[in-house]
């Protein structure tokens, strides 16, 4: 590699070589076209040997040739920021002054300046660099930065951190919960996929069970008119809530006599083993039309003004979901190719086409915003049932990694991604060519010069009402790896993980929500215990939770790690019952994800030794049932063994983890899994699967009682 391309590389962020996912940790070298391609998707020009030195050269120019940064995320008690202006004003006055949401009122603040006689000639005039260190006591929060020299005034933000996440007091001692998707909630009512209804019902439920949390998939917006990309990972905006979720039958406007033609479909779906996508969700929008059509009749009513003030607080986000949703309604039915294969008019949102086109549809922009409020209206009561429930952590909501390259997200400030290009995972031993997430990618340089402010109301509002936030993939404040969609394999791309990490923190402590990391994959040395340090939770998986770098022998209840939210599986992974026989395995061999016999029969070898060590820390922890203790060694063909699962849930709870979430697929012995990782719909139906037993029926189900009583015990 060229010695200036790689200085290049490294003041941007672009990894020159990295190590995979794979047991051997292959060392990968990345080649000069790669660093180039993203060098320029980054503003910088690296084609030729002049290019790079003058890419070089303006890269380290760039902060001398603006007095403030767009923003300063500092920790409390460290509060500083740097300005730069010409040399000749270094002996003027200086007056700073700061105001925040809690007080508009520019205020006086004290500060001391340090001149490290740092200076730069840009053109003809020579500039200084100079440090402010403010010595008043701030609290946490961002506060707008006015900086006076002389007559000039200079603008910033200053966001002021706490040192770690907020903590929660419950999780100073032992607790439990559910991971739950919400899809896949079965009832006697709902029509046919779980909602905002079946939520406040299960919340009550699993309070009286002694429940204190219940995990949530992301509910965040996906396409209205794909409803069966149905992954709750390809959102289309990370901001607001999938209309699926609404009950209709709660809609104010919704009338009794609105069923009579829709009942019959409605007991099909109920009956369905899968989530019907394709038919619930037009379904939903059509009655929810009839709804908007009675509700816009009277705008005179506080319904139509808490819609008004709704709309008037979420402001050009909302608008431009909507927009973005009614544009891709019309022109997904004349051409393909989302909205890339758009006209050009309509591809920019800060268009005159797009606010023509906002004029002329007012109304039919209206419904899609109708149904973010009736939908934020019913996660808003479920959210107060869940309070008043009284569980102590509540709502435990998950935050994707990234958002779906067709969407809203992307399409209302496109130069915040990566053009071209998309987020995926490096070569492991599953996929040795990597994943590719078809996810919209931030770049670095362009989220900090915007203030992070994409990266911030994403936190804001998956932390809104909850007690807990997962991040999925953490790794991602540190760097993602990032495909070229026109080229084999990708690389990371490294992100200002000390300003990631401190915004985390700041807006856990502003919302009172503790943070935890998915961190299962590729993780960088040092990651986990910067996390730590930040009192960021990890996950921990019993799959995972293995001695010889997770191949060996299961860890004893003690050995976990006591900052972690625990479960025995995810949505990824297969359920107890499905590992056990080994129909996982099964399934990937006929989706050839496993190639052969050969490798096969040896997956099969290397589960029998897994279910011995299973059934060999469950013995040494003494967590079987007494009226159903092992019977015997369970080898293939003797069937499934009698209270594994409560032993399995027991001995999960015996963790040092003040976290166990409990997943009612293991609970209900489901033998299918909800995600194959790799695979689309066409070859498996993932996140489609439905619980088996109705929400009404549960308090009342032999396996649910025992399974809670085998955890509540431990964990009273």
């Amino acid at each position: 590699m060229d010695s200036a391309l790689n200085i290049l590389a490294e003041k941007l962020g672009i990894a020159t070589s990295f190590l995979d996912g794979s047991q051997e940790r292959k060392e990968h070298i990345v080649e000069d076209k790669m660093i180039k391609f993203f060098a320029e998707k980054m503003g910088y020009k690296a084609e030729t040997e002049e290019e790079i030195q003058n890419s070089i050269a303006a890269f380290d120019k760039r902060r001398w040739q603006q007095s403030l940064e767009k923003i300063y995320v500092v920790e409390q008690g460290n509060v500083g920021f740097d300005l730069v202006i010409p040399a000749e004003q270094e002996s003027e006055n200086f007056a700073l002054h700061l105001s925040s949401g809690k007080n508009q009122v520019p205020e006086p603040v004290s500060f001391d300046v340090i001149n490290d006689e740092e200076y730069q000639l840009i053109g003809k005039t020579k500039y200084v660099r100079l440090k402010f260190i403010v010595t008043s006591a701030l609290e946490v929060g961002y506060y707008d930065l006015d900086l006076q020299v002389a007559n000039k005034h200079y603008k910033s933000v200053l966001a002021v951190c706490p040192q770690k996440c907020w903590q929660n007091e419950a999780l100073n001692k032992k607790t439990w919960g559910y991971a739950l998707q919400l899809y896949s909630l079965r009832s006697e009512r709902n029509w046919g996929v779980g909602d905002f209804t079946d939520l406040g019902n299960f919340a009550q439920l699993a309070a009286k069970s002694g429940a204190d949390i219940i995990g949530l998939n992301p509910l965040n917006v996906l396409s209205h008119d794909y409803p069966e990309n149905a992954s709750p990972y390809q959102s289309i905006s990370r901001v607001y809530l999938n209309p699926i979720y609404i009950d209709v039958e709660a809609v104010p406007e919704f009338k009794a006599e609105d069923m009579a033609d829709i009942k019959n479909d409605i007991d099909e779906f109920r009956q369905s083993e899968l989530i019907q996508y394709e038919h619930i969700y037009p379904l939903k929008v059509r009655m929810l039309k009839k709804c908007y059509e009675r509700f816009k009749q009277n705008t005179a009513s506080e319904r139509y003004k808490e819609f008004e003030k709704y709309v008037q607080a979420e402001g050009s986000e909302l608008e431009r979901l909507a927009v973005f949703q009614s544009l891709y309604h019309k022109y997904t039915q004349l051409n393909w190719g989302g909205w890339r294969a758009w006209p050009e008019e309509y591809r920019n949102p800060n268009s005159l086409a797009v606010k023509e086109y906002a004029k002329e549809n007012v109304d039919e922009i209206n419904f899609f915003k109708f149904m973010q409020f009736e939908a934020s209206r019913q996660f808003e009561l479920a959210c107060k049932v869940v309070k008043d429930s009284g569980m102590k952590i509540g709502l435990y909501r998950d935050l994707a990694v990234g958002v779906g390259q067709d969407s809203a997200e992307v399409w209302s400030e496109p130069e915040l991604f990566f053009k071209e290009a998309g987020a995926g995972a490096p070569p492991d031993a599953f996929f040795p060519a990597g994943q590719r997430w078809a996810l919209g990618a931030f770049i670095p340089n362009a989220l900090k010069e915007t203030g992070y402010r994409a990266f911030i109301k994403i936190l804001r509002a998956n932390m809104h009402n909850s007690g807990a936030l997962r991040m999925d993939h953490v790794m991602s404040l540190m760097r993602l790896f990032v495909l070229p969609e026109k080229m084999e394999g990708g690389t990371y791309i490294y992100y200002n993980f000390k300003d990631m990490l401190n915004i985390v923190a700041l807006e856990s402590v502003l919302n009172q929500c503790s943070v935890v990391g998915e961190s299962i994959g590729n993780v960088p040395d040092g990651f986990l215990e910067a996390l730590e340090a930040k009192n960021i939770y990890a996950l921990s998986v019993l799959w995972s939770e293995r001695y010889n770098d997770g191949w060996g022998d299961f860890k004893m209840p003690d050995a976990y790690p006591p900052r972690a939210f625990s479960s025995v599986g995810t949505h990824d992974m297969p359920p107890l019952k499905m590992w056990w026989f080994g129909y996982d395995i099964e399934l990937s061999y006929q989706l050839g994800i496993i190639e052969n016999e050969e490798s096969k029969n040896a997956a099969y070898k290397g589960r029998e030794n897994d279910r011995w060590r299973l059934l060999k820390v469950l013995d040494a922890s003494g967590v079987w049932p007494q009226d159903r203790l092992r019977k015997g060694d369970y080898i293939y063909g003797e069937g499934y063994p009698e209270g594994i699962e409560e032993a399995t849930n027991a001995y999960m709870a015996k963790t040092t983890c003040p976290v166990f979430l409990a997943e009612l697929e293991n609970i209900l012995h489901v033998e299918k899994r909800q995600n194959l990782p790799g695979t689309d719909r066409d070859k498996h139906p993932n996140w489609r699967r439905r619980i088996p037993v109705d929400l009404e029926k549960l308090p009342e189900d032999p396996a649910y009682i025992r399974n809670v009583k085998a955890i509540s015990d431990i964990r009273k």
